[in-house]
């Protein structure tokens, strides 16, 4: 039968575009109620955690000062930019230069959203790969500072940060809307300021990543829709037991570098990585490359100037790749990466009345009633500073007061 009007590879197109859709939805149907968890519980710590006391906190690069920054990361936001820019801000007050960057790699592998996202869409072991493999990273790049990285190249980047050009999420990086005073800290959270700190800091978060979040599901569906896995297969040499091993953790981190997409939006890609064959430390090494993609691998050049930033590019990678690499040799002496079938969750739209769909409802009910908050306490002026460059004098903005 003849086809005069092209339809069939119209029809055919439409198909596929419809089937990557699906599973970008699938996916995102599966992970929308932790997701509003993580920010929930991000944003109740963060509401407590004064971005003020970062700069005296991180003097030097002791293994004190490194604990501190995994911490404090730990509690900041997820945002890959915004971590890159509040470790400049930090850094210009005074901090220590290694603890900054100790800082940006625990704000954004060290998270809670990131822990649940994991669990839910590719198992526990990746949660405690990504959870054991980040403290390394910090410790990796500690002692690569220490043997590398000379004061004038320090003096440098300080001299470049110093010029105050910008990044992405400036505005975000600077605001501050936590609650110091008050009492205890659950008196704290649940205060009528605290309530409206998490509210701000919960749609901050969201509006900082949603981006990341809501590419890396399409990408992570194109290439599942799209791509057969007999590629993915002979890309990470499926094929050769040992020779995948060393290569995953190698290519892991380049892969990441091309794919543009950070924060928590790069597990739903890696989830289709691991379902296509890289190895367990190629998926651990390819998360923790969120902060050498190109646009921050940019922000870099802006911040420190090219030479520091391929400094960071440098040990950056390697870094990931070491902690890969141990990662993937302390699971497998322990006997803790999945073997058999690989089934990260990578499924088209499938709805229907379970305790995913019944966890969705609560979760975006408690969405809706810190959305109601945010918006009922200034919060869309809030909203439209995100990007804007703070004030020379005036790096942290203070949540509108609650009357």
């Amino acid at each position: 039968m003849s086809d005069p009007a092209g339809m069939f590879p119209i029809a055919s197109a439409a198909g596929e575009i419809g089937r990557a859709l699906s599973i970008a939805f699938g996916m995102l149907w599966q992970i929308l109620w932790a997701l509003i968890l993580g920010f929930a519980l991000s944003a109740m710590v963060q509401a407590v955690v004064s971005k003020r006391m970062m700069t005296r906190l991180l003097p030097d690069a002791s293994p004190r000062s490194l604990a501190v920054a995994a911490g404090l990361g730990a509690a900041s936001s997820s945002c890959s930019y915004a971590s890159v820019a509040l470790a400049r801000s930090i850094f210009r007050k005074g901090a220590d230069f290694t603890a900054a960057m100790a800082f940006e790699f625990a704000s954004t592998n060290l998270v809670i959203e990131l822990g649940i996202i994991l669990a839910l869409l590719m198992g526990w072991r990746f949660t405690l790969g990504e959870f054991v493999g980040g403290p390394l990273m910090i410790v990796f790049v500690a002692l690569l500072f220490r043997i590398f990285l000379k004061p004038r190249m320090v003096a440098a980047a300080r001299r470049q940060a110093d010029k105050g050009l910008l990044g992405s999420m400036e505005g975000h990086a600077a605001m501050d809307m936590s609650v110091t005073e008050g009492g205890s800290l659950w008196h704290r959270i649940t205060s009528r300021k605290g309530f409206t700190a998490i509210s701000h800091t919960f749609v901050m978060d969201w509006a900082a990543v949603w981006k990341d979040i809501f590419g890396g599901l399409l990408i992570a569906g194109a290439l599942a829709a799209w791509v057969p896995n007999s590629f993915w297969q002979g890309f990470f040499l499926v094929d050769h037991p040992l020779l995948a091993k060393i290569w995953g953790p190698l290519v892991g981190p380049l892969v990441a570098i091309v794919s543009f997409v950070c924060s928590i939006g790069n597990v739903p890609l890696a989830a289709v990585l691991w379902n296509g064959g890289i190895s367990f430390g190629g998926v651990i090494a390819f998360i923790f490359a969120d902060l050498i993609i190109l646009p921050i691998l940019n922000i870099y050049r802006k911040y420190y100037g090219w030479r520091v930033m391929l400094f960071l590019l440098a040990t950056f990678y390697m870094t990931m790749v070491a902690a890969g690499f141990v990662v993937e040799l302390l699971f497998g002496g322990l006997g803790l990466i999945p073997t058999g079938r690989r089934s990260a969750k990578v499924v088209e739209a499938n709805v229907s009345w379970d305790y995913t769909t019944v966890l969705n409802i609560v979760f975006l009910v408690l969405a809706a009633l810190l959305l109601w908050r945010f918006f009922r306490t200034k919060g869309l002026s809030m909203l439209r500073m995100m990007n804007k460059p703070m004030a020379e004098g005036h790096d942290h903005r203070e949540a509108p007061q609650v009357r």
